[in-house]
Parts: structure tokens; C-alpha cells; sequence
């Protein structure tokens, strides 16, 4: 196709909002699709013509499932931003950089911004905010947290005011269609085996190539730090994040979590201190239990869960990523930036404060821990002396097996995260420990 810009058309009526779209893969391609398809239901309820206007690529003649008009494609991202036949810019490649760049060149245009971009904002969000805010223009990013869930819409407008104490979900749906797997394998007899399940995953399309973003916990974090800005007011980047992944979760931690009553969810959970005014964000596999709404959702579906002071307990659930998904929420927010340019008014995440960010070491949770041990006289003893040591006080302590199968299975009262990994690390050292297993947090109902 030509790199020529068209013509704009100057008998357009003026209530028409002209979108320059950066990337056309999966999300771009739907959301060019969407435009095509709901700009006739768009202007019987807003009164606003949306139109695409021009289309940034990287590669002109790779083929592509949507239809544009010659012209309209083009390789000149810096073109579209400028051109001042486009009114509102999309950002759809991804990466900080040239994203960064672009996003900033349009707002210093005037032309608001809707992006889908987690890494960008988990990274640089505060500087992009206050570039919008001073430019009098919008920038949304529905899309970047949950594909089509309204979370961040909810938390920038409908509970701007609510004393949000904590956000809790699962927030990625790779980790979540992988644990769901592990589990039905479990409790139908079968072993739960993470690598397989994995492999099983990525022949689906649940998962990448290279899944590490995902199954360590990384993708995750980046949209806890999103939350954590929005929910808190609070400047909380990337690496403020602490984050682990679920390639250790084995099946039979599986096993004793259903036993107990709970199941196993990777969660983003973001809190903050009411008194200290700390904040502390975080990802890592939890013990959820079974009567939890959260402990219901499966496969690749995302839901988030969030706890204020007046509206109590809100859930939204629904598909937290895939092209169609992800690509009606940047279209929401097209619809909601075009309407505010219309009345050159625009939203804002308003003023962020710098966080005080509390370490993991410094939190507090219920703890599951398995040992497997040898079967002697005073093996408990030795054990539960430990935990003692350190101030760690047990909860449910159960033995399984006997002999050199002999395991046992603690879960402990609330505890400081320092005083447990300390007991851990005294653990391994002991003559009658012949392993550690995996450490899981347990979230309260």
C-alpha cells in the first residue's frame, strides 16, 4: 500500500474525531475493526464520528486481517502524532521506548492518548500523567490492567473518593489457566505436574514461547504497580514491586492446600497502612479459600477484588486479556477521550504523592509450610522449636506418611515475613530436615 497521506475529506462534519493508531497487530487490528463497526452506534449516542485516519507499521506489506483504504498505513509513527489531520493518537506497539517518545510528542500536539501500554506505565506512568494534565488532554489506559475488565475506569472515577484499603486479584490469565489445569489434574488423581502443564499451555496459545513475563510474575507486577498508582494516588513503579512466580508450585502443595479447605491462585495484592500511610505491593502464589470469590475463577479469566471503608467488597471478573477483549477497552476509552476533546475538558489521575513502600520483609500473612523429615523420636519437638525461636506460632501442624516418606505440614497464625523466612532458613539446617518445600501465603476471607 502507499505511505501517502489522503486527503482529508473537508466537507467532514466537524463533530468528526480522526484517530491515528501506532501498531496494527492484535489489539490494533480489533480496535480498527471495532471502529468500523460501531462508529454508526457511536454517533446515534454521542453525536461524534470516529474515523481512522492513519495506521503507523513496521512492515507495509506483511498481511493484515483488516481493511483500510490506501494511504492510510504507514511507517512514519512520528508522522501520525504530528499530522494535524489526526485529533486523537492510540498507542498500540508496546515497549518504552519509541512509546514514550510518541506519547509525549502527541500531547505536546494537543491530541489526547489511549494506550494499552502496562510496561510503559508501570515504568514512567507519573511523568505521562502530568504531561497530559499539563497539556489539558486525556490519557487512558483501561486496557493495560485486565484486558476488558473496567477496573481502572472504577478506580480513577466511580471509588475516587473511597478509602481503598486493599486490592487483591488475579491479574494474570496465563498463571491462572495453568494453576486451574494443575488442580483439576490433582483432585482427578493425577500428579499436577507444572512443566506439563506449561507445554499444555503454550500448544494452546495460553502461553509464550517464552512465558517467563508471565509465570514469574513480572506481567503481573507491572499491573499491580498500575493499581497501586491509581487506587493510592501514590507514585508506585515497576520495581517496587515484589514479585514471585509459580514455576515452583508443585502439585502436592496443590493437594494439601485443597485438603485444608483453600486453592492455589497467583495474586497481585496491593494494601495500604491506614496509619503509616505505607504502601505495600505485591505478587506471589496464595492460598485462597475455596469460599472466596476469587477462589472460583478459571482458565484465563482475570477478576480483581477491592476493599474500601464504605463500599465494603467489589468484584470485577471478566477476560483479562486476548485481542477483542483488550481492544474494546482502548475503544471505551477512545469514546470517552473523543467525547472530552469534543468538550475540551479531560479526566485525570489527579496529583501522586511519592510512596513510602513497605518491604516484604515487613509484612504480615498466614503461612503453609512442608517438611519433609525423618520419622525419629523428637522430630516435632526440634521442629516446632524453631518456629518458637523466632516467634512464629503454629496454627495446624499434621504428619504424613511414615518412615522416609515422612512429611509434616504446618500452617502458621499471622506473622511477620521476616520472622518466617528466618525460621526457613534455621529449618535447613537442621539434621532431621531432609527438605523444605515451598513457602505459600494464606489470604484471609
Amino acid at each position: 500500500m502507499s505511505d501517502e497521506r489522503p486527503d482529508r475529506d473537508d466537507s467532514a462534519r466537524p463533530d468528526t474525531v480522526r484517530i491515528g493508531v501506532l501498531g496494527c497487530g492484535n489489539v490494533g487490528g480489533a480496535l480498527v475493526d471495532l471502529v468500523a463497526t460501531q462508529a454508526d452506534a457511536v454517533e446515534r449516542r454521542c453525536g461524534i464520528r470516529l474515523e481512522v485516519a492513519r495506521v503507523s507499521v513496521r512492515n507495509l506489506s506483511a498481511q493484515r486481517d483488516v481493511d483500510l483504504p490506501d494511504g492510510v498505513l504507514t511507517r512514519d509513527s512520528h508522522g501520525v502524532v504530528s499530522d494535524p489531520d489526526v485529533d486523537l493518537v492510540v498507542e498500540a506497539i508496546g515497549g518504552i521506548e519509541p512509546a514514550r517518545g510518541l506519547i509525549l510528542e502527541a500531547l505536546a500536539h494537543g491530541k489526547p492518548v489511549v494506550t494499552a501500554n502496562k510496561e510503559l506505565l508501570a515504568n514512567c506512568g507519573a511523568e505521562l500523567y502530568a504531561a497530559a494534565d499539563a497539556a489539558g488532554r486525556d490519557l487512558l489506559f483501561e486496557a493495560a490492567v485486565a484486558g476488558g475488565i473496567p477496573i481502572m475506569r472504577a478506580l480513577r472515577e466511580s471509588l475516587y473518593g473511597e478509602p481503598i484499603t486493599r486490592v487483591m486479584g488475579i491479574i494474570n490469565g496465563t498463571t491462572n489457566f495453568i494453576l486451574t489445569k494443575m488442580t483439576d489434574a490433582v483432585l482427578a488423581g493425577g500428579e499436577g505436574d507444572y512443566a506439563a502443564t506449561l507445554a499444555e499451555a503454550q500448544a494452546l496459545g495460553y502461553a509464550e514461547r517464552d512465558p517467563t513475563a508471565d509465570v514469574e510474575g513480572y506481567d503481573a507486577g507491572a499491573k499491580a504497580a498500575i493499581i497501586a498508582t491509581a487506587a493510592f494516588g501514590a507514585k508506585v513503579v515497576q520495581g517496587d514491586v515484589y514479585h514471585e512466580g509459580i514455576s515452583r508450585v508443585t502439585g502436592a502443595e496443590i493437594a494439601i492446600a485443597d485438603r485444608l479447605g483453600y486453592c492455589v491462585k497467583l495474586l497481585g495484592i496491593i494494601e495500604r497502612d491506614p496509619t503509616s500511610e505505607e504502601v505495600s505491593v505485591r505478587v506471589h502464589p496464595a492460598m485462597v479459600p475455596l469460599q472466596h470469590p476469587l477462589a472460583n475463577v478459571r482458565d484465563s479469566f482475570n477478576a480483581v477484588f477491592v476493599e474500601g471503608d464504605f463500599a465494603d467488597s467489589l468484584m470485577f471478573f471478566g477476560r483479562g486479556a486476548g485481542g477483542a477483549p483488550t481492544a474494546s477497552a482502548v475503544f471505551g476509552d477512545v469514546v470517552d477521550a473523543a467525547r472530552n476533546l469534543r468538550n475540551d475538558t479531560h479526566g485525570s489521575i489527579g496529583a501522586l504523592h511519592d510512596a513510602v513502600i513497605r518491604p516484604i520483609d515487613e509484612t504480615e500473612a498466614e503461612y503453609l509450610l512442608g517438611l519433609d523429615v525423618a520419622d525419629q523420636p523428637g522430630v516435632l519437638h526440634a521442629v516446632t522449636g524453631v518456629f518458637a525461636g523466632h516467634g512464629v506460632s503454629i496454627r495446624v501442624a499434621e504428619q504424613e506418611g511414615n518412615g522416609p516418606d515422612a512429611r509434616l505440614v504446618f500452617i502458621t497464625h499471622s506473622a511477620l515475613e521476616s520472622a518466617v523466612q528466618a525460621t526457613v532458613r534455621e529449618l535447613r539446617g537442621l539434621e532431621v530436615v531432609r527438605n523444605v518445600g515451598g513457602l505459600l501465603r494464606v489470604v484471609g476471607g
